[in-house]
């Protein structure tokens, strides 16, 4: 992950022969901020976010007909509802009623691309590993469509 001005931020790494997506989310120096980690035999996907081994919040897709809905559960009563565009290009997160975060994904690149803006005095981690399960998700989501 980059910053604005493109300098290298964070790292996601994926853990090879692991049941699940497991994925270490490293800071600028390699350093374990965080693990991703998900939990098999759900209804709907679910993942954990892990801080030095302790549960510190839970992603969950949640049914929905046409859009695209996740909760990012934390402690206490701060969760954030991440609702997104039938096409899966532009997310929005609200906590308390109000829009605090928004991804964006690049349609013309190689990659998948997202531009992510996190107003300040929220949880910066916990919304970038949000957008990263995101991601998987959806990832998923047309693999398995296209079986």
């Amino acid at each position: 992950m980059t910053d604005a001005q493109g300098n290298d931020c964070f790292y996601v790494k994926g853990k090879v022969f692991s049941w699940g997506n497991n994925l270490s989310f490293q800071d600028e120096s390699r350093n374990e901020v965080a693990v991703i980690k998900q939990k098999l035999l759900t209804w709907m996907p679910k993942y954990q976010i892990l801080i030095d081994g302790e549960l510190y919040a839970e992603i969950i897709k949640e049914w929905s007909w046409f859009n695209k809905k996740f909760t990012l559960d934390v402690p206490g009563p701060n969760d954030y509802t991440i609702e997104g565009s039938f096409w899966e290009h532009e997310f929005v997160f609200i906590r308390n009623n109000q829009r605090v975060a928004s991804i964006s994904k690049k349609v013309w690149s190689w990659t998948d691309s997202y531009g992510i803006d996190i107003q300040d005095g929220e949880n910066d981690i916990a919304i970038l590993m949000a957008c990263i399960v995101i991601d998987q998700v959806l990832h998923d989501d047309r693999n398995n469509a296209s079986d």
